[in-house]
């Protein structure tokens, strides 16, 4: 997984989010997207225990006490809030968060999500996944278009235990930008010079793109 793909992803996220949005970002790539927000307003939240989450600090400036959910240093933005990690899900639970950009194993083409164990492997713990599936308003996966096996992560259906009830809205890889209904996966954006033929072998779901099955 290159660095240049992570951020491109997170970037193209960045402009999903608009001002004012309460926004949880996971681990992996959404760590890097509070350094590409621009001048976008956006309250960036912690579920440790954080609402303000800045951009990577210096390396001068890194202090460890202030770490987001990833373990990673991070800054706070002028009226930043800390609080307990209990009072973050009661955040996420109650519906508070606008959007959570989260990770995944496997997405599924109505947007099913798959991010938190994988069959025969040891399990860390869930998380906050399932809590910000059924509780985030909008969510939107930024993931690798393929595991590191090559395997796809945008499927017909799911073979890892599902993170919940609630679905994607959007997934963005470094190839494209798919969006999800009860119709299934739409492909509204390239970005990468594959050709759609491409796009289609290296993907495991049926996609539409401008009205038409691929």
């Amino acid at each position: 997984m290159s660095q240049e793909a992570r951020i491109k992803i997170a970037k193209r996220v960045a402009e999903e989010l608009s001002d004012g949005d309460i926004v949880n970002l996971g681990v992996g790539i959404p760590t890097l997207i509070p350094d590409y927000l621009g001048d976008k307003k956006v309250h960036l939240q912690s579920e440790n225990g954080l609402l303000g989450m800045g951009p990577t600090p210096d390396e001068k400036d890194i202090n460890m006490d202030l770490i987001s959910a990833s373990k990673h240093p991070i800054s706070m933005e002028p009226g930043a809030s800390l609080f307990d990690s209990s009072d973050s899900f009661v955040m996420i639970r109650g519906g508070h968060i606008d959007v959570a950009v989260m990770g995944a194993l496997q997405v599924d083409q109505y947007g099913e999500i798959a991010n938190w164990a994988i069959p025969g492997k040891n399990i860390l713990g869930v998380g906050g996944a399932m809590d910000l599936v059924a509780g985030a308003k909008k969510i939107i996966i930024a993931s690798m278009h393929q595991a590191k096996d090559g395997t796809p992560k945008l499927v017909e259906k799911l073979t890892f235990p599902t993170s919940g009830n609630g679905r994607a809205n959007i997934l963005v890889t470094e190839h494209a930008v798919f969006k999800f209904s009860d119709q299934g996966t739409e492909l509204v954006e390239q970005l990468s010079d594959l050709s759609l033929e491409q796009l289609k072998e290296i993907t495991g779901a049926p996609f539409t793109y401008q009205g038409a099955l691929v």
